[in-house]
C-alpha cells in the first residue's frame, strides 16, 4: 500500500510542479520579449467578459479545491481503507491540482496577452499561493488516505 501512495505522490507532484514551471516559462518568454505582449490589447469588450468569467473561476475554485477533501463523498472513498485508495488519491489529488493550476497558467497568459492587466496578474499569483495549501508531500497523502478509524486515535 505505502508504494502505491509514494507512486502517486510522485504523480500528483509533477502535476503540480508542471503548471508553475510552465508560468514561469510563459513569465521569461514574455518578459525577454521572445513573446510580443499585448496583442490583445485592442480587444477590450472581450478583455472585459474575459477577465469576469476568470474572476469568477478564480474566486469559485479556490475554495473548493481547498476543501475538497473535506465533502464526504471524497473522503469517503479516499477513507474506506480499500486497496484502490492510492488511485482515488490520485484522482482526486489531480482534479484538485487542475482547479488551481489550470486557472493559474490561464491568468499568466492572458495577463501578458491583454497588455499586462494586474487583474490577471493578482488572480495567478493569488492562485499561485493557494497552491501551497495542496503541496502533494508523502506524509499529506497518507494522512488523506487513512481510514476513518485510525484518525480519531
Amino acid at each position: 500500500m505505502l508504494e502505491h501512495i509514494k507512486r502517486t505522490k510522485n504523480i500528483l507532484l509533477v502535476e503540480f510542479l508542471f503548471p508553475i514551471i510552465l508560468s514561469v516559462v510563459l513569465v521569461v518568454l514574455f518578459e525577454t520579449h521572445l513573446l510580443i505582449d499585448g496583442s490583445w490589447e485592442e480587444y477590450k469588450t472581450q478583455e472585459f467578459v474575459v477577465q469576469t468569467v476568470m474572476e469568477i473561476i478564480t474566486i469559485c475554485s479556490i475554495p473548493i479545491a481547498l476543501r475538497l477533501f473535506k465533502f464526504r463523498m471524497v473522503s469517503c472513498q479516499l477513507r474506506s481503507g480499500r486497496d484502490d485508495a492510492a488511485r482515488r488519491l490520485l484522482f482526486w489529488g489531480s482534479i484538485r491540482i487542475v482547479m488551481l493550476c489550470l486557472p493559474m497558467v490561464v491568468n499568466t497568459l492572458l495577463y501578458y496577452l491583454f497588455g499586462l492587466n494586474v487583474a490577471f496578474g493578482y488572480m495567478g499569483i493569488i492562485l499561485f499561493l493557494s497552491l501551497f495549501f495542496i503541496n502533494p508531500s508523502l506524509s499529506r497523502c497518507i494522512e488523506e488516505t487513512e481510514p476513518e478509524n485510525e484518525t480519531l486515535k
